[in-house]
Parts: C-alpha cells; sequence; structure tokens
C-alpha cells in the first residue's frame, strides 16, 4: 500500500501558482509522485492535482492547513488535502439489476477500489444472496407510502457507518433533495445514454424502433435535479440494424459497468474537482 497524499486546487488562474506549491512541497521535504494542471480560459480559472511521496514528508495532517495557509490567502485556493492510507467508506445500493453491482463487488475484491463496503442497500431481495457471498451486510427497504419515512431510516444507517460515498448501482429509485443534500457531490449514478430523446422504463426498446446507431452510458454526480449533475464519464457503443434488443441490452449494460467502475475510481483517486455544472477529471 502507497503512503502518499494527493492535494486538489481550485483557484482564479494566475501566474506563480505551479511554482509556489511545488516549492513548498520541496521545502517540506516531498518528492512529487504525479502533478497535473488545467486552465479554463473563458472563465479564469486554475485547476491542480499534485501527490507526493510521504516518507520524508515533514508535515502531518493537522500541521498541514496551518503551513498551507500562507499560499492558500495569497492565490484564494479552494482545496482538499487526502492520504492514501485513508480508504473511504462506500455504500452501495441497488434494486433489481444486477450487473453493474457484480462489477463493482469483483472490483472490490481483488482491491481495484481503494475503499471499504461495509454494507449494501437495496427496495429488493435480488442482490442478498450476493451481497452474502461477498460477505457485505445486506439491507431491504421496502419502497412503501411514506417514502420520507424510508430516507431517513436509510440515512441514519448510512450515517452510523459513516458512509462518505453512495454509489447507485441500478439503484432505479429517485433520490429526494433532502436525501442528496447530506451528501453533495458524493453520489454516483449511471444511466443510459438515451436521455432525454428515450426516457422511461424500456429505453432500449424505444432506441431500437428508432434505428439508433450508437448507444452509450453516462455516470454523474446526483443533484436535486434528476439525471443532470455533473458527468464523469461517458463511453459509447455502435450498433446496427443486425442488433436486436436483447444485443441493444447487452451492450448498454457492459457499458454502464465500465462508465460507473470508471467513476467510482477515479472519485476514490481523488481525480475529480467539479466546478460550475462541470467535471475536471485529471490523469
Amino acid at each position: 500500500m502507497s503512503n502518499s497524499a494527493t492535494l486538489l486546487i481550485h483557484s482564479p488562474d494566475q501566474k506563480g501558482i505551479v511554482a509556489a506549491v511545488s516549492a513548498f512541497l520541496f521545502e517540506h521535504g516531498a518528492n512529487i509522485l504525479h502533478a497535473d494542471q488545467h486552465q479554463d480560459h473563458e472563465l479564469k480559472l486554475f485547476f491542480m492535482r499534485v501527490e507526493w511521496d510521504l516518507t520524508d514528508f515533514d508535515l502531518d495532517a493537522e500541521q498541514f492547513p496551518d503551513s498551507f495557509a500562507t499560499i492558500v490567502q495569497r492565490f484564494q485556493f479552494d482545496w482538499q488535502i487526502s492520504y492514501s492510507q485513508h480508504r473511504p467508506i462506500v455504500a452501495i445500493l441497488v434494486s433489481q439489476y444486477q450487473h453493474c453491482l457484480v462489477d463493482l463487488l469483483y472490483r472490490y475484491q481483488i482491491g481495484d477500489l481503494p475503499c471499504r463496503i461495509p454494507l449494501i442497500l437495496s427496495n429488493h431481495h435480488d442482490a442478498e444472496p450476493l451481497a452474502r457471498f461477498y460477505g457485505i451486510p445486506f439491507h431491504y427497504f421496502p419502497v412503501n407510502a411514506d417514502k420520507a419515512a424510508m430516507e431517513k431510516a436509510q440515512l441514519e444507517l448510512l450515517q452510523t457507518h459513516h458512509v462518505e460515498l453512495i454509489v447507485l448501482a441500478r439503484y432505479m429509485q429517485v433520490l429526494s433533495p433532502e436525501f442528496v443534500a447530506n451528501y453533495p457531490q458524493r453520489i454516483i449514478n449511471v444511466h443510459h445514454s438515451f436521455l432525454p430523446a428515450f426516457s422511461g422504463a424500456k429505453p432500449y426498446h424505444a432506441a431500437h424502433q428508432r434505428g439508433v446507431k450508437l448507444i452509450g452510458a453516462t455516470s454523474h454526480y446526483v443533484t436535486e435535479v434528476l439525471d443532470e449533475g455533473p458527468i464523469i464519464e461517458q463511453d459509447v457503443a455502435q450498433v446496427s440494424h443486425r442488433d436486436q434488443i436483447p444485443d441493444l441490452v447487452r451492450k448498454g449494460r457492459d457499458l454502464e459497468c465500465r462508465v460507473l467502475s470508471r467513476a467510482v475510481q477515479w472519485h476514490l483517486d481523488h481525480r475529480i474537482l467539479h466546478y460550475s455544472s462541470k467535471t475536471v477529471i485529471f490523469d
């Protein structure tokens, strides 16, 4: 397991930022492992991600903010730091379709996802055997007339486990604005990319009737506006007149698995900065 820190920076674009941050890290014994930056020329904003080895770094997590404060004030940084030794606590919400859940749990088992998954929540029992196979506690929350009470119980459970990220692995329930407000930029969803053209329960059927030539999937952060949160990742697959509805569904599920796992991986690796309804995804 690596022992590194990652700093994400968002600020007005100006001269000297890279030099100042690099000099600060050098002065405190950091060995920079990765560095990447981006400028939004239209909005005049600067974004940076830098990761460094902590072996000889002389500032711990408590000391870092005070030592970094002078640079923060000088350049008006909005910043966050994370440490590789910390494994974020992740909860997965799922309904009946299990392809994304299967993919995430396999990646988790082999160590590709640097996190802890202490619980799986669902409004169906279908995924319970899979959760049991991976040794993860399964919690069933049936949908009933009192959805507010159900969400309150879910939030209490999530907060009891100190959950830091929620992944909607084809969870077919609309989260209320009150629920989403508890986890800003910390809920990741996935859906087909036919929206808004082919909404509803059977988008692949509708797309097949129109003879589409591309299908896709989108992962994004959840906001109070349904399916309109900042996009993290998208992918497409070409289809033809030879593809029937089962082919479209199969290809679509593969895409959903890929874009969701990438989004979760990038979030856990602290590669995402959100601004102005967009995301910057660092290499």
